[in-house]
């Protein structure tokens, strides 16, 4: 998942602007120029430097500048600091001096040299972001409404708004904030050099005025008479909201309701704040059934499930309408595919499986067809819990992806090379949980096992690096998002060992099944997760990292444990994969390759980008920060949120922050964090998590854990 923009970087070749600069230093604009001297042996003349100039004559730390010489008379001509040497009466070279420098050249034949310098300046950092404009409109709203945030800004590389989590890299743009109360907006502009701030406050009026009904309806507006209809409502600004007849209230401000009348009814949302009230109605028409009535799905709730097991069975019936019917899984993109493994009876309207594929929360919509045409429609949600303890078996027990990293247990250090820590500009950015239940599409990376003897079928590779190209992928393997999804689409199998086959991971991305073969934009495979193999160095994955995504996902089974989704027991064992707008373009072990931005220096030296850097010899400077493979471990110092107290799955997932960490993986939502959809998941309980900013975690060096780069084994 990515949600970045990029860095601008520039270059300059040695002979770039060669011709140009020899005609702006003939007529004195060459910059900093020092006067020429002469050493002359008897019986001929000396060389003559009839310019020697620096464009541009002052730079920024990090980039270059061109020194430009013409001479005449010379065999050789060198330039120092350095070891440049050319046998050119003119020419150029580009240098990228770290401080202010004073060149000198030095033109030689067999009577003698001539010399004359230039000075180059070097700044040591460049300008803060500018913020030309932060404004709100409106700048003042009633309770429950919005405003957008704008912004303009240059130089920077990524801008925050607070409070909230608001990132971004575009140099201007918009949010929407719905602010409870009246708050003051910050936004903070950041690149390299440092930050800059600017404020704009949105007034609320909280009891400014009566509610507002955006929209009040029935589906089905038609049923009969023992049928149900479900009343949805949307509103702003409204304390309470109550619908009659009947006894109903509630405080959302959006939600839905069923209802059974048994005779046409005319249903009346009122919708009251301090000030005053609003009403909105919606009717049902009710009908005996048989040929004539309104068509209608009166099926709303079908069994729960399990991934890897048969399912119960559900009947999606219907009344009214002119018989026989013909029942369908709308294929609107708004709406989610049966699970994985699932199908529906045309005929019957019968909903089955074999073996359940899919994992986590889907509201498919269905669609029921009369022989006259008529149609009619109704979402129903299916909730699969994971079957996902097999995760914690990919790699031995001596890998690093389960490996303590806290100092009190462990004694691993903090890394303090100047790659590791996560960019400042990232660092208010709140942990949030990419998995659970938010609907109706599974939310989350999905992963299935199957046995050894699963049967291989094709797969066709599109875009990026192959593995393999036949693999035990079921048609029932589930994808992240389903099938209907535009995004990552990873699919990841677990292969058991069986007979002499060793257990295997295949991950692929942007998955998609071709009734009976697979395609993908890249894939990956681990043929032996008994042992430590990692990917070779360089070589890509189904992440940025180079990384295995199953062993890193956060999952229900291993938070739940032997205990229940209210009372879970468990611990998470392994760090968990989260996101952060931009890595570092550089991978630590136990990553194998990055896509990130910046560049690193050692000893005053560029190291190619896109390559391993050490954490027990790290660079001595970086532009940027954060690389892939870096293992983060939650601060000692950071109180446990107090939330935690009545959140255990979110405690349980927080000690696993402290034991393991979190290891960066892909670019992203910054601390997005990865895990299963499952509809154990409890989405109120995990947003406890959000009680964390990216400032809380720190990284860690396990250099000293490290057996060789292309193993993920540990020496302790």
């Amino acid at each position: 998942m990515n949600f970045g923009g990029s860095f601008g970087r520039s270059f300059c070749g040695p002979n770039r602007l060669g011709l140009a600069l020899l005609l702006l230093v003939s007529f004195g604009l060459s910059g900093c120029a020092g006067f020429g001297t002469s050493s002359k042996m008897p019986g001929g003349s000396v060389p003559g430097i009839s310019s020697f100039g620096a464009s541009p004559a002052t730079i920024n730390s990090g980039t270059s500048t061109t020194l430009s010489w013409s001479t005449s008379g010379a065999t050789t001509i060198a330039i120092t600091p350095g070891t440049f040497t050319s046998s050119l009466a003119s020419g150029s070279t580009s240098v990228s001096p770290t401080a202010t420098t004073t060149y000198t050249l030095t033109a030689t034949n067999s009577t003698g040299s001539s010399t004359k310098t230039v000075t180059v300046t070097v700044n040591a950092a460049g300008s803060k972001p500018t913020i030309s404009s932060f404004s709100a409109n409106p700048t003042s709203i009633n309770s429950g409404s919005s405003s957008s945030l704008s912004w303009a800004t240059s130089g920077a590389t990524t801008i925050a708004i607070t409070p909230g989590s608001f990132t971004s890299t575009s140099a201007s743009g918009s949010t929407s904030v719905s602010p409870t109360a009246t708050a003051t907006y910050t936004l903070t502009a950041t690149n390299s050099v440092g930050s800059s701030t600017k404020t704009v406050t949105v007034t609320v009026n909280a009891t400014s005025s009566k509610p507002t009904i955006s929209s009040f309806s029935a589906s089905p507006t038609g049923i009969t008479s023992g049928s149900s209809s479900s009343l949805s409502w949307s509103t702003s600004g409204a304390a309470t909201i109550a619908i009659t007849p009947g006894t109903f209230t509630s405080a959302l401000a959006s939600g839905s309701t069923n209802v059974s009348p048994t005779a046409t009814t005319t249903y009346t949302l009122t919708a009251t704040n301090a000030t005053g009230s609003s009403t909105a109605t919606a009717k049902v028409t009710v009908t005996s059934g048989g040929s004539g009535g309104a068509l209608a799905i009166t099926t709303i709730t079908c069994p729960a499930g399990t991934q890897g097991s048969a399912y119960a069975g559900c009947t999606i019936s219907a009344t009214g309408g002119t018989p026989p019917y013909t029942f369908s899984v709308s294929t609107d993109a708004n709406f989610p595919p049966l699970p994985e493994g699932m199908s529906l009876n045309a005929s019957t309207g019968a909903v089955s499986s074999a073996l359940i594929g899919g994992q986590g929360t889907y509201g498919p919509e269905f669609v029921v067809k009369d022989s006259a045409s008529h149609t009619a429609t109704q979402q129903i949600t299916f909730s699969i819990s994971g079957n996902n303890t097999f995760l914690a078996s990919i790699f031995p027990a001596t890998s690093i992806f389960h490996h303590r990293v806290d100092a009190a247990t462990t004694g691993l250090p903090v890394d303090s090379s100047p790659a590791a820590a996560i960019y400042s500009g990232y660092l208010s950015a709140t942990v949030r949980p990419f998995f659970g239940n938010d609907g109706p599409f599974p939310n989350g990376i999905p992963a299935i096992q199957v046995p050894a003897s699963q049967p291989d079928v094709s797969v066709s590779t599109t875009v990026y690096q192959s593995y393999f190209t036949s693999g035990p992928i079921p048609a029932y393997a589930p994808v992240e998002g389903t099938s209907n999804s535009t995004g990552d689409r990873h699919v990841l199998v677990y292969v058991q060992a069986g007979g002499s086959s060793k257990p295997a991971l295949y991950e692929m991305w942007q998955g998609i099944y071709e009734n009976g073969p697979w395609t993908d934009s890249s894939n990956a495979l681990w043929p032996d997760v008994s042992g430590n193999a990692l990917t070779e160095q360089g070589n890509g994955t189904s992440d940025a990292a180079g990384l295995p995504v199953a062993p890193l996902l956060a999952n229900a089974d291993e938070v739940i444990g032997t205990g229940t989704p209210s009372a879970p027991n468990g611990a998470v064992q392994h760090p968990v994969r989260f996101t952060l707008n931009h890595m570092l373009n550089y991978w630590v072990w136990p990553a194998t390759e990055t896509a990130g931005v910046g560049s690193c220096s050692s000893g005053g030296s560029t190291i190619p980008t896109m390559s391993l850097i050490s954490q027990s010899s790290p660079p001595t400077s970086c532009t940027m920060t954060g690389p892939a493979g870096e293992i983060y471990r939650l601060k000692a110092s950071v109180a446990t949120p107090t939330c935690a107290a009545t959140s255990p799955q979110a405690a349980i997932l927080i000690t696993g922050f402290r034991n393991y960490g979190i290891i960066l993986a892909d670019n992203g939502m910054s601390g997005g964090l990865i895990g299963t959809p499952d509809a154990r998941w409890n989405d109120t309980d995990l947003s406890c998590i959000s009680a964390l900013t990216l400032a809380d975690f720190e990284p860690v060096n396990v250099s000293s854990l490290m057996v060789s780069n292309d193993s993920g084994a540990t020496s302790h």
